[in-house]
């Protein structure tokens, strides 16, 4: 659909309904010029193209520019339409990801041009102006989303590659439609223009002629220009395993710290708190922050302190070598480091009943983002849980489903939910809180149909229509690659501090004159932050705090070995011997 309109012969301006499409004042853009210049357009210029990397920042000085989706294509559509003081592009500007759109001149005028790495060091440096254009990117972002703009995904709804492609898609927020070979009319016609077997399938196609047959996550992230990953001999002062909110905090502050700084996840950047809708209770942020919003926030101020994020890139062992570790990754490749923070999180744990299983990923979901919420339409949904990320899930699903049945095993909301969400829930038309209810079996050949549940108190049975089911109840930790190398409690968390010191090697430790510090893990400067970590707060807040707390035990650490990455004026480099003096 279009949302350019004719007005007399001319494209008139898309309105700026939702905040993606705000207009700069004359005092920003004069301050934007200083680094940036004016340049003249014509009429039908292209200013930059889908499945291109994006070179500069465009501010619109006069004239209009139409943004296009597959243009040239057979979906070919107006997105919108922009005029004088309006800015283009979307979130893959700031994140170093190719064009989702094309942007061409409908109306010959002058742009203002500032070069991409310059227009990210503005964001980071100018609160207002930076605001403005994240909120904005972030808007633009969730709209192509929507809209059901970027790559395809063609697979079946009962494959679990299928499954894992359209998972990482969502994780990372990047625009796509997923197209089922059961269901689609489109599929059959698709997989004859490019001679495609149903067993090479799932297939990722982008701009109507780039195909990966069942790629990898990490080839799927090189197709729309995700920073590649390049462990290989990487030497530095700290590796963060995990993006989540510990890991990027421990990045920010390791980074500013003057540390050398690699962050790596297997999947995306935020962890579980990306996949919330509204986080209400984070200091700071008294109307609420989307946890996608957090967590991009985080991602451009690490990067603007020189962290390295690499994803995907999952780690598979840490094994000690001379005073350092080193990090070994699924495709083979290493790195070094000093130190090492743990910020690996948790996964939700699946939900054990009969029938399940063919129907994860298809109806039954781990996660409730902006791409489940759109499959659920006008219908019923259940959500399993008794938590905070339960009562999050319930409420963002409630602006999609017809009705919400909040399913809770124990008798008490109170018991593990915050009591501002409790109170949002119980005052919410359309969710209905069941206590005491368990679910025993799901319904559905193809799709979920219906629940049967049941009354723990009354051993009473019950079916239940729902045309998706969410899931929250509980997590584990992602420590299965630890085991063996330190300390884990009899549920696989990370051991740290006091709960260290009490099973560690004191041979180890001898050497150092001291035992595991507050987060430190039983092996001598690697240590543990946010939900991993045994005995940790599971909220988004403490796991921040604990990742910056843990860089600070790190120049602890460090400061009594003499083996730190300086960073010199021409950058980051290795010095041997040399100490961080910039904290």
């Amino acid at each position: 659909m279009s949302t350019a309109e004719q007005k007399n012969g001319a494209v008139r301006e898309t309105p700026d309904r939702y905040g993606a499409f705000p207009r700069l004042t004359p005092e920003q853009l004069e301050d934007l010029t200083a680094h940036g210049e004016r340049r003249r357009t014509a009429e039908g210029e292209v200013l930059y193209r889908e499945g291109e990397p994006f070179r500069e920042f465009l501010a619109i000085l006069s004239g209009t520019v139409e943004i296009l989706h597959d243009q040239g294509g057979p979906d070919e559509r107006t997105v919108a339409v922009h005029g004088p003081g309006r800015f283009l592009g979307e979130l893959g500007l700031l994140e170093g990801q190719a064009a989702f759109n094309t942007a061409v001149v409908r109306e010959a005028g002058e742009i203002l041009a500032v070069p991409v790495e310059r227009q990210r060091a503005l964001v980071g440096s100018d609160p207002v102006l930076g605001d403005l254009i994240l909120r904005a990117y972030l808007g633009r972002r969730y709209l192509l989303i929507g809209l059901g703009a970027g790559f395809r995904i063609l697979g079946s709804c009962y494959s679990r590659d299928t499954l894992r492609l359209r998972e990482f898609a969502a994780r990372n927020r990047l625009p796509h439609r997923w197209v089922d070979l059961e269901r689609d009319k489109e599929a059959e016609a698709l997989l004859r223009r490019f001679a495609i077997r149903p067993e090479e399938t799932p297939v990722v196609l982008w701009q109507g002629e780039r195909l990966l047959r069942n790629p990898s996550n990490a080839e799927l992230a090189r197709l729309i220009g995700l920073p590649a990953p390049s462990p290989e001999n990487e030497r530095c002062d700290v590796i963060v395993v995990g993006a989540g909110p510990a890991g990027l905090a421990a990045a920010v502050y390791g980074a500013s710290d003057g540390l050398t700084t690699v962050t790596v996840d297997a999947v995306a950047t935020g962890g579980q708190a990306a996949t919330s809708s509204r986080i209400e209770n984070y200091l700071g942020f008294p109307s609420g922050i989307s946890g996608g919003e957090l967590i991009e926030r985080a991602v451009l101020q690490a990067h603007k302190f020189g962290a390295r994020l690499m994803v995907p890139a999952e780690v598979s062992a840490l094994t000690p070598q001379d005073d350092e570790y080193v990090v070994t990754f699924t495709d083979g490749s290493r790195a070094r480091a000093g130190a090492v923070v743990l910020a690996s999180g948790v996964r939700y744990r699946r939900l054990e009943v009969p029938g399940i299983d063919h129907l994860e990923g298809i109806s039954v979901y781990y996660a409730a983002t902006v791409h489940e919420a759109g499959l659920c339409r006008a219908d019923p949904v259940a959500v399993v849980g008794g938590g905070n990320s339960a009562g999050q899930a319930a409420l963002f699903l409630a602006q999609h489903a017809s009705g919400i049945h909040l399913l809770v095993r124990g008798g008490d909301l109170n018991a593990d939910m915050s009591r501002y969400l409790v109170d949002q829930v119980e005052q919410h038309p359309k969710i209905k809180v069941l206590l005491h209810t368990e679910v025993r079996a799901v319904v559905g050949e193809e799709q979920l149909e219906s629940l049967m549940v049941e009354d723990n108190a009354s051993n009473e049975r019950r079916e239940l229509q729902a045309a998706a089911l969410f899931v929250f109840i509980g997590a584990r930790p992602r420590t299965e690659w630890l085991g063996g190398v330190l300390a884990l409690d009899e549920k696989g968390f990370v051991l740290t501090g006091a709960d260290a010191r009490a099973v560690a090697d004191a041979n180890r430790w001898a050497s150092l004159g001291r035992g595991p510090m507050l987060l430190e893990t039983t092996l001598p400067g690697v240590f543990a932050a946010g939900d991993v970590r045994s005995g940790s707060v599971k909220r988004v807040a403490s796991a921040t705090g604990e990742g910056a707390m843990a860089i600070r035990l790190v120049h602890e650490h460090r400061e009594r070995r003499g083996n730190l990455v300086t960073a010199g004026p021409e950058g980051r480099r290795p010095v041997a011997g040399g100490s961080v003096s910039s904290r």
